[in-house]
């Protein structure tokens, strides 16, 4: 089992830059692919970016494609989301999952990862 937390999120302005990160506390967090989703209210969650278990493999979102960069370091037990050139529609409470068994294909199902930080928010002014 892993414990998530994430961290970094704040006010910016538009196309302004934050990096956020999740800490994981676990001895088997290095095993887990985790990813980040972002949700405002009353819309789905929306899938942002995922690593696999070794980081090399990534997968993004469109939405962020090019302005975002997602990594870990399984050294620190840490997974970090560098988010560049952000616009207001990314305002949302950003969430770290991790699940052991997803398959890469699937990495950008929400519903597929069982263990979920409890969230940051991230508002981007205009």
């Amino acid at each position: 089992q892993v414990q998530l937390v994430e961290s970094g999120g704040g006010l910016v302005q538009a196309g302004g830059s934050l990096r956020l990160s999740c800490a994981a506390s676990g001895r088997t967090y290095s095993t887990y692919a985790m990813g980040w989703f972002r949700q405002t209210p009353g819309k789905e969650r929306e899938f942002v970016a995922a690593i696999s278990l070794g980081g090399g493999y990534t997968y993004y979102a469109d939405s962020v494609k090019g302005r975002f960069t997602i990594s870990r370091d399984n050294a620190k037990n840490t997974m970090y989301l560098q988010m560049n050139s952000l616009k207001p529609e990314d305002t949302a409470v950003y969430y770290c999952a991790a699940d052991p068994y997803i398959p890469t294909k699937r990495l950008n199902i929400g519903d597929d990862y069982d263990y979920w930080g409890q969230g940051t928010q991230v508002t981007v002014s205009s």
